[in-house]
């Protein structure tokens, strides 16, 4: 998955990016249709003005999808979710409890994680208990902006325009990476995954992926390692995030590259990756860039980009909220823990009988929910599928040294 998003520094001899017309850290997206008109002489269209505006908001007239209704069983249990998860919350005497207050009481949250079980309670307990210690860890809503400044300043990550749904797009170009292999990739991605969170409008839980492999070579790919790490956190700590990822002008070995690894993605994922499809069937012409087919006439300036994302999204010098006011949390809100935090949610083996059993019990019912649970194939490990992705890099690596030879 991080070849999404390319790891190494390229190599000086790689093909620059589209820079055609700019300077500095801009990067044009100017369309290079020809007109079609009568007169012979006109060969092409006289350049079309572009601009530095980012789209923040979808088009208008969109309606946000999809729309998810629940009945009174999943309703039921989506209560149960939230009350194991602030009986595990931080106590509030920690400086990250009302943060994490903060994300579990946001609409979406409790919802993703009970559809990503498929409705199985004691999976949707392990789930949020994994993010929640997760997120402890990392704090993905408190990245300090000029932390991860320098990764936005090439444009390999751009958060523009929105689909026919509703849903935030992240442009990803792999072959503009500016920067050597380290820990800041990863907290410049979680940094672009929450502010396309901020620009979700109303309703919408989910977000759209474009990863275009113009100019990327297989120097490119990245470590196993990372991408490891950013499989497990986009399959197990964003869940139901990811909409749909759409790959473009993907290179032939990186073709036989996913392809090897489809079957030990996660099967809700790999059915939400899309080849090279018509993108104007996805997102409106007005919201799509030109170098895609579309009409807005984007250029990437890192400084215009970087002060839209920063004023747009309310996000302040620390990493806090500008305009929110996050309110600190008394004891009993906190959903003080009976025992220490390095041993909340450990299960005792009392617990472990009784979620055997009541799995069995579920099991028994034949719920439809259970049902389709059980026939649901089981994704290996990030580890397990990051040993794949290398050997299959491996055997790629000497295909094209056999090639070039």
């Amino acid at each position: 998955m991080y070849s999404f998003f390319g790891s190494s520094k390229k190599d000086n001899t790689e093909t620059p990016p589209n820079t055609a017309g700019t300077t500095n850290s801009a990067f044009s997206t100017k369309s290079s249709k020809s007109k079609k008109g009568s007169d012979s002489t006109q060969m092409e269209d006289s350049p079309k003005q572009t601009t530095t505006k980012i789209l923040t908001e979808p088009a208008p007239g969109t309606k946000t999808g999809p729309i998810h209704e629940y009945d009174e069983n999943q309703k039921e249990m989506m209560k149960q979710v939230k009350e194991y998860a602030l009986s595990i919350s931080l106590p509030s005497s920690d400086p990250y409890a009302k943060w994490e207050r903060r994300w579990l009481d946001k609409p979406d949250t409790i919802p993703r994680y009970s559809r990503a079980s498929k409705w199985h309670l004691n999976d949707a307990k392990k789930r949020i208990k994994n993010t929640l210690e997760w997120r402890r860890e990392f704090k993905p809503e408190l990245i300090v902006p000029d932390e991860v400044k320098i990764e936005d300043e090439s444009g390999k990550i751009v958060i523009n325009g929105f689909d026919k749904d509703g849903r935030p797009i992240i442009y990803m170009r792999p072959g503009r990476q500016n920067t050597e292999t380290s820990p800041r990739q990863l907290r410049h991605l979680v940094w672009c995954l929450e502010r396309a969170k901020d620009l979700m409008p109303p309703g919408q839980e989910s977000l759209v992926i474009i990863v275009d492999y113009k100019t990327t070579t297989l120097r490119t790919n990245p470590p196993i390692s990372v991408a490891s790490k950013v499989l497990t956190i986009l399959q197990h700590h964003y869940v139901e995030t990811l909409g749909r990822a759409i790959v473009t002008n993907l290179p032939l070995l990186l073709n036989f590259f996913y392809k090897g690894i489809s079957p030990f993605l996660d099967p809700v994922t790999r059915d939400k990756m899309r080849f090279n499809p018509d993108l104007l069937e996805l997102v409106p012409s007005s919201q799509l860039e030109a170098e895609f087919g579309g009409e807005y006439e984007y250029e990437f300036n890192h400084d215009h980009y970087w002060q839209q994302i920063i004023e747009t999204c309310g996000i302040a010098p620390d990493g806090t909220r500008v305009n929110e006011v996050i309110p600190e949390l008394d004891n009993e809100e906190a959903g003080e823990p009976k025992q220490p935090i390095s041993d909340q949610g450990r299960e005792t083996e009392e617990e472990k009988e009784e979620a055997t059993e009541e799995e069995e019990e579920e099991s028994n019912t034949s719920t439809p929910a259970t049902a389709v649970d059980s026939l649901t194939p089981v994704t290996p490990a990030a580890e397990d599928v990051a040993k794949r992705v290398e050997e299959m890099s491996i055997s790629m690596s000497m295909e094209a040294q056999t090639i070039t030879a």
